[in-house]
């Protein structure tokens, strides 16, 4: 599998699209948390209002807790302390519900906020790009092989679009059945071509295959 293509302005285009999302993806991230973070400021009136409701219930529960030992009347001066004291508790207990509604409106947002473009990365680019490499892998791997360049040009003939395989030959279907070399050069070149790989220079015949 390659990662990038061969040819400079192609591997260029593409070193500067993986940068691009890497970037995006982090300012995604960092926006969301910076959001996050700013939606979170919102509890900290919920913070202290379960701090001072908790404080006062205890603070009247103890009072309330002294004032109950005086003799005789203690059970009646009780009484509305520990109605102030269940007051307050309320207070803290609507602190506390404050601070839960704004972390889920936090996290909410936030998630929210990535959704869209971490989508983008993950259904739009990242298949195009590891579909790409397959097919340059896959590609490269034929240009190298003794038969290769007649099943890149069935891949052509297949994906490239037809202005271009009729600048070719204008029966270029044909002229790929009839096995005409010049034709299945041009096809597995322009295959290559069109994913960014260089075409491999042929291998001259070695002096002992060399023909006398």
């Amino acid at each position: 599998m390659k990662i990038y293509a061969d040819r400079f302005l192609v591997a260029l285009r593409q070193v500067f699209t993986d940068l691009f999302v890497v970037a995006w993806v982090y300012g995604t991230i960092r926006c969301a948390l910076w959001l996050h973070d700013l939606v979170q400021r919102l509890a900290v009136p919920g913070q202290k209002l379960e701090g001072a409701g908790g404080g006062l219930a205890d603070n009247l529960a103890e009072a309330g807790g002294k004032v109950g030992r005086v003799p005789l009347v203690g059970d009646e001066l009780t009484a509305p302390f520990e109605r102030a004291a269940d007051a307050a508790r309320s207070l803290a207990e609507a602190g506390r519900d404050q601070q839960e509604l704004v972390d889920q409106l936090a996290l909410a947002l936030s998630v929210g906020m990535m959704i869209v473009p971490l989508g983008l990365v993950l259904f739009g680019w990242l298949p195009l790009r590891v579909r790409w490499m397959r097919r340059a892998g896959s590609a490269a791997t034929l240009a190298a092989a003794p038969a290769g360049q007649d099943l890149l040009a069935l891949r052509a003939l297949a994906n490239q679009p037809l202005r271009r395989l009729t600048r070719i030959n204008p029966d270029v279907a044909q002229a790929w059945r009839d096995g005409d070399e010049h034709t299945i050069t041009a096809l597995a070149t322009l295959e290559l071509r069109h994913l960014g790989l260089r075409t491999p220079t042929p291998t001259p015949p070695s002096p002992a295959t060399r023909p006398r």
